[in-house]
Formats: structure tokens, C-alpha cells, sequence
């Protein structure tokens, strides 16, 4: 699997996601850095991890969102590569245009760092198809602005079309997101974003592999 992950100043969690793709493919993606105008040749991934990129000035991934390298990822999507953004990920790809939505504070105003119960909403995606519908993992979450929204007529396409992947379950939703929702894809089926990091449940020094399933789905799509 070829696999880049992007960096962007204040981003934090590039080591953790480079480390749960090696575990599952036995290759370091690449490392690119947010003023990188092209990404690699014939990549199958691409990741936008967490973090706080620009210090989360003006909103949450705003800054991020109008770097050159994510003109070349919205080029890479329309293309049909996969992408992948977790919890400022997501907030990126949300202002970027790639997904629908926003996230906006938590509803208790307060940073939240703790495990959640995520469950999968739809296991047909390239992020969950070694999973059921109806899984659910335990999964950390840490974010400040993780409470997503969407206009009515956007979340109804959004429930319709089975585009929520995960939801927040058994009472554990940490920010107020709006239908439990914690993750969505787009409509072709190659972005997700995903608020909770499952690259830090992927061996027993995380305290369990529970997460790991999420990443051997990415090696079966490839090698499908």
C-alpha cells in the first residue's frame, strides 16, 4: 500500500498514524509537508492526521484547508484515491469542500480527551469493510471543535444514502455532534473523515487492538 500523510504546522499525530499504517502494510508512507504543491505518484491513500494545524486560528482547519497541497488532494479525490482525515483531518476536509458539514465547538465548551464507544455504521467503505455493521470499538477521542453539523437537507442525504460510517454509541457521544454522528463519507466513496483516532488503539501498549481491524480494511481495498 502506498500511502502518504500530509503535515501541516501544529499537526501531532502524524507518528501515530505512520506507525498503525506500518503495522498493518509493512511500509512508512510518505511524509509531505503542507507547502508541497504535487503528491507522489500512484499513492492509494492519502491521510490527514490530527492535530492542531495553525493553532486552529479563524476555525479549526480553516488555515490548513487553503494550503497548496490540499489543492492537490481535492485533484487526487476527484480522481477516485482514498482519503482519509481524522479529527482535524476531518475539520480540514470539511473546509476544504470534500465533505459536507462543519465542525463547530463542543457543546461543553471544554477540550474533551477520552475513550468513546464508536460504532459502525457501514461496513462497506475502504476504512471498514473487515468490520459489521453494528461493531462497536472502543476508540480515543481529543478535540476541542469536534461537535459536527449539517443543515437539514444535508443530513437527511447523508442518513439516506448510508453515509454516516460511525456514530458515537451507548451514551458516550463527547461533543454534542448532531446524530451521534462521529465519522461520514462522501458520496463516491473515496474521503472519510472521522473525529475519533483509531491509529492509537492499534496494539496492546494502547491498552488493546480493538481499532485495528480499521487499517487491515485499508490493505484489503488496495489489494482487492
Amino acid at each position: 500500500m502506498k500511502a502518504a500523510v500530509l503535515l501541516f504546522p501544529g499537526i501531532n499525530r502524524e507518528h501515530d498514524m505512520v506507525r498503525a499504517i506500518r503495522r498493518v502494510s509493512g511500509r512508512d508512507p510518505t511524509l509531505v509537508w503542507h507547502t508541497e504543491s504535487t503528491l507522489p505518484a500512484g499513492l492509494d491513500l492519502i491521510v490527514i492526521p490530527g492535530g492542531f494545524s495553525y493553532g486552529d486560528y479563524l476555525r479549526a482547519g480553516a488555515i490548513a484547508a487553503r494550503s497548496p497541497i490540499m489543492r492537490a488532494v481535492v485533484d487526487a479525490a476527484a480522481k477516485g484515491v482514498r482519503v482519509l482525515g481524522v479529527c482535524n483531518g476531518f475539520q480540514i476536509l470539511t473546509e476544504s469542500g470534500l465533505l459536507p458539514g462543519a465542525l463547530m465547538r463542543n457543546a461543553g465548551l471544554k477540550f474533551v480527551c477520552k475513550t468513546v464507544r464508536l460504532k459502525v455504521e457501514n461496513a462497506s467503505t475502504f476504512f471498514t469493510n473487515r468490520l459489521n455493521s453494528g461493531d462497536v470499538l472502543p476508540c480515543p477521542v481529543a478535540h476541542h471543535d469536534g461537535n459536527y453539523f449539517a443543515d437539514a437537507q444535508t443530513l437527511k442525504r447523508l442518513e439516506g444514502d448510508g453515509r454516516v460510517v460511525f456514530r458515537y454509541a451507548d451514551g458516550t457521544n463527547p461533543n454534542g455532534s448532531i446524530n451521534d454522528i462521529a465519522g461520514i463519507v462522501n458520496e463516491a466513496g473515496n474521503v472519510i473523515g472521522m473525529m475519533p483516532h483509531p491509529e492509537d488503539r492499534v496494539e496492546a501498549l494502547h491498552g488493546g487492538e480493538e481499532c485495528k481491524p480499521l487499517f487491515d480494511s485499508l490493505l484489503a481495498e488496495v489489494a482487492a
